[in-house]
C-alpha cells in the first residue's frame, strides 16, 4: 500500500468560513436526527392509517436505528479513504430518497423497507459530520463549537415529537410529512454544503476496502438487534431462537476480530479500539446513548398514556430536557476551550446523568410536572456534557487519517447502545405493565380477555374504570425503568474516572504524524512534499510559525 499523499485543495479557513461550512454540516445532522424521533409520538396514527401490527410498529423505529447502527463504522472508514465532502453528499442523496419512499409507502411492509433503506443514509450523516468537524477544527477549538453540535442533536431529540405530534394533529397535512418535512431542509443543506465546505483531500494508491470485514460487522449486528427486537415478544429468552441468534451474532462478530486483523485497511482497526480512551469513551457512550433515546421514547410514552396528553403536549413537556441539553454544552464546551482539559466535564456530567435518573426513577401517574420536568433537565445537563466530549476526547487521541474511523467507532456504540437500551427496557417495561393491569382489573373484578388489555393502547375505546387503570399501569412502570437506567449509567461515571487527565492539541493532526506522512509522501514521489502536507494537517498557530 503506497503512503498517503494530501493535497491542499483548500486555503485555511477563517472563522467566518468556518461557521458557514458549519451552518450545512448542523442542519444536515438536523434533519437526519429528526428522521429517527419525529415518528415517535406519530407512529400510533401512521401504523393504524396502514392497517399495522404491533411488531410493524416496533419495527418502524428499528429498522432506521439497525441500518444506521450497522452501517456507522463502514461510512467513517470511507471517510479516511475518499473524499469527505462527496461521502456527506452521497448519504444526503441515500437519505433524500429513503424518506419520499417512506412517505409514499402504502403498506406496513413497504414504510419499513424505506426506513431501512433511509438508516443507511442517516448512519452516514451521523458520522461522517463528526468527522468533517474534526478535519476542520483542532480539538482545543472544537469545545466552543461543541455547543451547536450539541444544540441540534437536543432540537432534533426533543423537538422530533413535537413536530410529530403537530403534524399528525394538523388535518390537512396527514402523517406522510412526517417523512416528507425533512426533504425540503435536505436540499437546502447539500446545495449549502457545495457552496460552502472546503476540505483538504487525502488521495491514496491502490486503496483496499475491507469488504469482508464490513459485511461481517453488518451482519452481526444487524442480527443481535433483530434478536433484541423479537425476544420475550415473538419468543422467549431461553430457546432454541435465541440461541441461534445469539450463537450466529457472537460467530460472526468474531469472525469480523480476526478479519479486521489482518486487514491492511480495517473497517475498526483495533488498535484504536484498543486504545484505553477510545475503549472508555465506548462505554461512557453507551449510557448516553441509552439516555438519548430512551428519553424521547419512554417520556413521550409516559405523558400520553400515563398523563393522557396530547401528541403536541407530549413533545412540549419535554422541552426541559432539550434546555439542559442545549444550555450545558455550550457552557461546558467555552470551558473546555478555555482550559483545554476535558475529563473533569465528562466526569461531572456522568454524575448528573445518572442523578437525573435517579430523579425519573422516582415518578408515577400522578408526579407534579415541576418535579417530572426538573428531573428531565438534569437528565438533559448530564447528556449535553458527556455526549459530544466524548467523541472529542477520542479524536484528539488519534491522528488525522483515522479520525473517521475513531469518531463512527464511539458514534456506532452510541447507537448501539440506544437500540439495545430502547429495546430491552422497553421489553421490561411492556411486561411489568401488562402484569400490573392484570394484577388491577382482577382485584377490580373486571374480566380479562387473555391479558391483552396492556397492548390496547387506543384508551379512548376503553370504559373509564379500565382507562384509569391502563394509565396508572404506565404512568407507574415508567419510573422502574428510570431506575435501570441508573443503574446501568453508573458505568458510565467509571469510565470517565478511568480516563487520563490530557489537555487537547491546538493542530488537527499529532504534530509526529504530520512529519511522518510528509516524509512518507516526500520518499515516495521524490518531491519537497512536507509544506504543502504540513499545510493541510496542522492548526492555524502551527500554519502560522511555518
Amino acid at each position: 500500500m503506497s503512503a498517503p499523499i494530501a493535497t491542499a485543495d483548500a486555503a485555511p479557513m477563517n472563522r467566518r468560513q468556518t461557521l458557514e461550512a458549519l451552518s450545512g454540516l448542523l442542519l444536515v445532522l438536523f434533519v437526519a436526527m429528526l428522521s429517527s424521533t419525529v415518528v415517535s409520538t406519530a407512529l400510533p396514527k401512521i401504523i393504524g392509517a396502514l392497517n399495522g401490527s404491533q411488531t410493524q410498529y416496533t419495527w418502524v423505529v428499528t429498522a432506521t436505528l439497525l441500518t444506521a447502527t450497522a452501517t456507522t463504522p463502514i461510512w467513517g472508514k470511507l471517510a479516511d479513504l475518499f473524499n469527505k465532502k462527496l461521502l456527506i453528499q452521497v448519504a444526503i442523496v441515500v437519505f433524500l430518497a429513503g424518506s419520499v419512499a417512506a412517505g409514499f409507502a402504502h403498506s406496513a411492509g413497504q414504510l419499513i423497507a424505506a426506513r431501512a433503506f433511509q438508516g443507511i443514509g442517516v448512519g452516514g450523516l451521523q458520522a461522517l459530520v463528526q468527522v468533517a468537524i474534526a478535519a476542520m477544527i483542532p480539538p482545543r477549538e472544537r469545545g466552543r463549537y461543541n455547543g451547536y453540535l450539541g444544540g441540534v442533536m437536543a432540537l432534533a431529540t426533543v423537538g422530533g415529537p413535537l413536530l410529530g405530534g403537530l403534524i399528525v394533529d394538523t388535518s390537512w397535512l396527514g402523517w406522510r410529512w412526517c417523512f416528507f418535512v425533512g426533504v425540503p431542509v435536505a436540499v437546502i443543506a447539500l446545495l449549502l454544503l457545495q457552496v460552502t465546505l472546503h476540505l483538504p483531500t487525502a488521495r491514496r494508491d491502490n486503496v483496499k476496502i475491507d469488504y469482508l470485514g464490513a459485511t461481517l460487522i453488518a451482519a452481526g449486528v444487524s442480527l443481535l438487534l433483530v434478536w433484541i427486537s423479537f425476544v420475550d415478544d415473538s419468543f422467549a429468552w431461553l430457546s432454541w431462537q435465541t440461541g441461534a441468534m445469539v450463537g450466529g451474532s457472537v460467530l460472526l462478530l468474531a469472525l469480523a476480530v480476526l478479519v479486521e486483523s489482518r486487514a491492511a485497511e480495517p473497517v475498526v482497526p483495533l488498535e484504536i479500539v484498543r486504545e484505553r480512551t477510545t475503549a472508555l469513551a465506548i462505554l461512557g457512550s453507551l449510557a448516553v446513548g441509552m439516555a438519548m433515546f430512551g428519553g424521547a421514547v419512554f417520556l413521550g410514552q409516559y405523558f400520553q398514556i400515563g398523563r393522557g396528553y396530547s401528541p403536541t403536549e407530549a413533545g412540549l413537556l419535554t422541552i426541559p430536557m432539550m434546555a439542559g441539553v442545549l444550555l450545558s454544552s455550550i457552557v461546558a464546551g467555552r470551558l473546555i476551550t478555555a482550559s483545554g482539559k476535558i475529563k473533569p466535564y465528562i466526569v461531572a456530567g456522568s454524575v448528573i446523568l445518572v442523578a437525573g435518573f435517579a430523579l425519573l426513577g422516582t415518578i408515577d401517574h400522578e408526579t407534579s410536572l415541576v418535579l417530572v420536568g426538573a428531573a428531565m433537565f438534569v437528565v438533559g445537563v448530564g447528556v449535553g456534557m458527556t455526549m459530544q466530549n466524548l467523541v472529542l476526547a477520542v479524536q484528539n487521541t488519534v491522528a488525522l487519517k483515522d479520525i473517521g474511523a475513531a469518531s463512527s467507532t464511539v458514534a456506532f456504540f452510541r447507537s448501539l447502545g440506544g437500540t439495545i437500551g430502547v429495546s430491552v427496557l422497553g421489553a421490561v417495561l411492556a411486561r411489568r405493565v401488562t402484569d400490573r393491569i392484570t394484577h388491577d382489573l382482577a382485584a377490580a373484578g373486571i374480566p380479562t380477555s387473555g391479558g391483552s388489555g396492556g397492548s390496547t393502547l387506543n384508551l379512548a375505546a376503553l370504559p373509564e374504570p379500565v382507562r384509569n387503570i391502563v394509565r396508572a399501569a404506565y404512568g407507574d412502570a415508567t419510573g422502574h425503568i428510570f431506575l435501570i437506567s441508573a443503574a446501568i449509567a453508573v458505568v458510565g461515571i467509571l469510565a470517565a474516572l478511568l480516563l487520563k487527565p490530557v489537555t487537547l492539541r491546538s493542530s488537527l493532526d499529532l504534530p509526529d504524524t504530520a512529519r511522518s506522512v510528509a516524509v512518507a509522501a516526500d520518499a515516495v514521489d521524490g518531491a519537497p512534499a512536507f509544506d504543502e502536507v504540513a499545510v493541510d494537517v496542522m492548526g492555524p498557530g502551527e500554519r502560522a510559525r511555518r
